[in-house]
């Protein structure tokens, strides 16, 4: 639990005592790409093999996939977390595996792993290393996800460790020059050719042959907005910005180009041996008049974590392409999944960013830490929706001695959440118990259902939690978990209070049908009762 260097204890005090909030500056944009319109299945490396895998391993445990049924329950990615790559970037500066545990490399390895009808996951993380101190992806988004694209992964896990945030300073902004690409000349446009809104505000300066610079555009509380910026042809032009200089200290820019597309210019600390900068962009204009648009858009941490994420998700989008495009292939979408461990929010702007998002740090195989993220996750109902999930982590059924009751309602609960079901553990030496459980057919067609909606709690006693999951087809899941060692925690609901939740909408019946999946019992009426044992859970479908 120390892998992304917080305690439990100091991970909750900072989720709950220091709220961050997102600016709605991308909040209603839905990312396109990957491929998840129900929650993701597979196995990941990390909670049973950490920084002990090698390509014999993961192709090993891709065999154990599909030979022992997971393949044809629903698990079909194989997910290579940290520590699969090398130290060393290569001599163009891409990233590569592991010289030795991966000799063979990994597009070899992807190709035996599709043969066998699965996918392949990679991983990195959205800073300058990854947890384990190795390459990563800050300021390569779209070099790695070429890279990964070219050796045919189709999912990436994008990690948090190492983050450099951008920064809330915007430059003082005296012009922009425009030139067609490839032309020696352009044409400069004087910040009093715009207009400033916010804070933004024109400054005399003396220094400067246009007179006047641009301050106020920190934070996301000003901007300067030029409206007839001219090109003569659609296509790429150099756009510079002409900065009047300032300040030992980062600071950042967003250009914004008719209001459809956004470029990030980065400025490091500046140094006076001349008064004046300037940081040049490679810019899409339209034929004809185009609006300029400049300001800094981060205001709170969460939105330099969103755009961060943002970035990478964009770059995955136009890899795929890419490489359908070199190839003649099919398009391989790549789903993405960011982990960030819920600190900025994610669940707030995660579905304009990526397929899905952890909303917690990482799990490990502790029944009380497991509850503290079902408590955290289950809250969340509302923002989970087709192609884009809740992610409480991956599963740790089949691990660190849980019992068979906790194993069945930590694989239950997950189900309920409309969680992705990434395997944890080691499937070459899975046991019978453990096999039946993370195959249930039952459950895993509620986490799988179409339908794509989160469950909800309906009720929360001293000792027991009701869920309830809209399904497809005017049906509902029903989950009674007993999240105390107490036995016969009792718990009962009237199903009629299920079509008055404009949520559930379960539909208006004189009498429903239900069935508890665990143990297959059937029967009829308008209500729902049992009794449990320690940890226990049952699953009801109702229709």
């Amino acid at each position: 639990m120390k892998r992304n260097g917080m305690c439990p204890i100091c991970y909750l005090k900072k989720l709950f005592t220091r709220p961050s909030r997102v600016s709605d500056l991308y909040s209603d944009v839905e990312y396109k790409g990957g491929d998840a319109p129900t929650p993701p299945m597979g196995w990941s490396s990390w909670n049973t093999f950490k920084n002990t895998i090698d390509e014999d391993l993961i192709y090993e445990t891709a065999v154990a996939m599909k030979e022992k049924g997971l393949l044809d329950a629903g698990y079909d990615r194989i997910n290579i977390d940290d520590n699969w790559h090398s130290s060393l970037r290569d001599a163009n500066g891409e990233v590569q595996p592991d010289l030795t545990k991966f000799a063979h490399g990994m597009k070899e390895l992807v190709s035996k792993i599709n043969a066998l009808g699965l996918k392949a996951g990679i991983y990195s993380s959205n800073g300058t290393l990854t947890c384990e101190d190795l390459p990563a992806g800050y300021g390569n988004e779209y070099k790695d996800a070429l890279t990964f694209a070219r050796w045919g992964f189709e999912y990436l896990k994008y990690d948090f460790c190492h983050n450099v945030p951008i920064p809330k300073y915007a430059p003082l902004v005296y012009g922009v020059e425009v030139a067609k690409r490839g032309e020696r000349h352009g044409k400069f446009y004087p910040c009093t050719d715009g207009r400033v809104s916010g804070l933004a505000k024109f400054m005399p300066d003396g220094k400067l042959e246009c007179a006047h610079h641009v301050s106020g555009l920190d934070a996301c509380r000003g901007a300067l907005e030029f409206n007839n910026i001219y090109a003569e042809d659609d296509g790429e032009y150099i756009l510079t910005v002409c900065v009047r200089k300032k300040g030992l200290y980062e600071k950042a820019l967003m250009v914004q180009i008719n209001g459809e597309k956004d470029y990030m210019a980065e400025i490091p600390p500046q140094k006076f041996w001349n008064v004046t900068a300037r940081f040049q962009l490679i810019v899409t204009l339209r034929k004809g008049v185009n609006v300029v648009k400049m300001f800094n858009p981060i205001s709170t941490r969460a939105d330099s974590a969103m755009l961060q994420y943002r970035k990478m998700g964009a770059a995955l989008e136009a890899a795929a392409q890419k490489v359908a495009d070199e190839t003649g292939a099919p398009l391989k979408p790549i789903t993405f999944s960011i982990c960030e461990w819920g600190l900025n929010q994610p669940y707030k702007w995660g579905a304009s960013a990526s397929n899905l998002w952890r909303t917690t740090p990482d799990i490990n195989p502790n029944w009380r830490w497991i509850k503290l993220i079902y408590e955290h996750n289950v809250k969340l109902w509302k923002y989970a929706s087709p192609g884009h999930w809740n992610d409480p982590d991956m599963l740790e059924v089949g691990n660190g001695g849980l019992s068979l009751e906790r194993n069945k309602s930590h694989f239950a609960l997950w189900c309920m959440m409309a969680a992705p079901l990434v395997l944890g553990n080691d499937l070459r030496t899975i046991t019978d118990d453990v096999l039946k459980i993370v195959t249930h057919k039952d459950l895993i067609a509620i986490d799988q259902d179409p339908l794509g909606r989160q469950a909800k709690r309906v009720k929360r006693g001293v000792r027991l939690d009701i869920l309830v999951r809209p399904l497809a087809g005017g049906r509902a899941a029903v989950c009674f978990f007993n999240r105390s060692t107490a036995f016969g925690a009792a718990g009962s609901l009237d199903l009629k209070t299920l079509s008055a939740d404009d949520y559930v909408a379960l539909p208006v019946k004189d009498s429903y049908s239900f069935r508890e999946v665990f143990s297959g019992d059937t029967g009829e009426g308008t209500a729902l009762a049992c009794k449990l044992k320690p940890d226990e859970s049952k699953v009801f479908i109702v229709g």
